[in-house]
């Protein structure tokens, strides 16, 4: 991950929090709280967002389920971030304890056979 990152939380489906570079508390309301705004300011889902302020900058990006929230520096490079998160995104999703967990997080798939 860029060194310009401060912090960072994992979402699942529902805006749950899965992990979180620091206090859980924080992060618990502030993460999902996020995406709804940029849903609604988008009118729809967005897959990914990039909010910068004078006093630093906030990435989301969603990915097959899951979601990861990360504020970083004032003058972080956004695509080497948006690059940075899908990666975790992506080897989270296809990680072997994810395996069972359907796209559409309808949960374990049965095997065949």
């Amino acid at each position: 991950m860029s060194r310009d990152l401060r912090g960072c939380a994992i979402l699942d489906r529902e805006g749950s929090l899965l992990a979180a570079s620091a206090e859980a508390e924080g992060w618990e309301l502030t993460a999902p709280a996020f995406l709804i705004a940029a849903d609604a300011a988008a009118g729809e889902a967005v897959t990914q967002v990039h909010v910068g302020t004078e006093d630093g900058e906030t990435f989301a990006v969603r990915h097959r389920g899951f979601a990861i929230v990360a504020a970083s520096e004032r003058f972080a490079l956004a695509s080497l971030m948006f690059c940075d998160l899908r990666a975790v995104l992506r080897d989270l999703v296809n990680a072997p304890a994810m395996a069972g967990v359907a796209a559409d997080g309808a949960g374990p798939r049965e095997s065949a056979g």
